[in-house]
């Protein structure tokens, strides 16, 4: 059996603890860390369009690749201390919910985290790269609260439309 665990800031702990409870002893974890494309090249075209590419201050983007860089790495090896057995990893860049997607092809499971409103349930407890994988996933798919799930009491009343319209039926002459 082969698990995927998408490691995420904020959520990693509950995906990590949800895999290990689930995997039999045999099964192959592998913990897929996504770094999104554009960050970099955002603050790298913003310093080069404020300041000319000839200007000698540092420029923030590789400072950014370096944070991000070993941000993953300590996210990464404190999810594989948690997990208490070896496991393999996964490290990507691009599209979040696309790498994941391509992350689970050829697993049996892809655990990942709510990560919208975690007040109430319901469907926006889901941004859209996480609807995006759960939508797509290859595999099974066990979503699970990065917390404790908030009470049924938190499912909105339904929309309330007024009365049935009535039908009044004409008589022919």
């Amino acid at each position: 059996m082969r698990i995927v665990v998408w490691v995420v800031e904020g959520s990693w702990e509950a995906c990590v603890d949800a895999a290990v409870a689930l995997a039999p002893a045999d099964a192959e974890l592998t913990l897929v860390y996504v770094h999104p494309e554009d960050a970099e090249e955002l603050a790298h075209g913003a310093f080069h369009g404020l300041f000319g590419r000839g200007h000698a201050d540092p420029d923030p983007g590789d400072q950014m690749e370096r944070v991000a860089e070993e941000s993953a790495a300590v996210l990464l090896d404190a999810a594989a201390a948690r997990v208490g057995r070896p496991v393999s990893v996964d490290r990507r860049q691009g599209r979040l919910e696309r790498e994941v997607v391509a992350a689970a092809d050829g697993a049996d499971l892809l655990v990942v985290a709510r990560d919208g409103d975690r007040s109430r349930l319901g469907p926006k407890s889901l941004g859209p790269p996480t609807r995006f994988v759960v939508d797509h996933a290859p595999c099974q798919v066990l979503l699970v609260w990065p917390g404790p799930a908030p009470g049924i009491d938190s499912i909105p009343a339904p929309k309330h439309h007024g009365p049935p319209p009535q039908h009044h039926h004409r008589r022919r002459p």
